[in-house]
């Protein structure tokens, strides 16, 4: 049996305010644009199996299973995660890290629905319409 720790100790999750796994500032700091949709997809996962420190230890061929990527998909997503700083992984064991202290920078006018669909539809690689 796999023997779970905390791989990073000062960035534990914590939910604060109401119950959510995922806190607002994943949507309204940027973060959530600034994924693919694959990285989006293997994020939330990640979330869901995780246990209340962010820890889960699902292996990359039982995720590529249940999420139906190729294994360049799964490696591309995870970098792209690490990258970000929003896991960490020691190659068994991941950690859904507490949101970095730095906002993203985007740049979408709060008043022009156009622009906030079609960055919603580029980030989840739609065709626009």
């Amino acid at each position: 049996m796999i023997k779970k720790r905390i791989l990073n100790p000062e960035r534990v999750r914590h939910i604060k305010g109401g119950f959510s796994f995922i806190p607002h500032r994943f949507l309204s700091d940027g973060f959530l644009v600034s994924l693919s949709q694959k990285e989006i997809l293997l994020y939330f996962f990640l979330i869901l199996v995780s246990d209340r420190n962010g820890i889960s230890f699902y292996s990359y061929d039982c995720i590529c299973s249940l999420l139906q990527f190729s294994l360049d998909d799964y490696l591309e997503a995870r970098h792209g995660l690490i990258e970000k700083d929003l896991i960490a992984f020691d190659g068994t064991l991941f950690q859904v890290l507490e949101l970095p202290k730095d906002t993203l920078k985007i740049s979408i006018p709060k008043n022009d629905p156009a622009t906030i669909m079609k960055t919603i539809r580029q980030s989840f690689n739609e065709d626009e319409t």
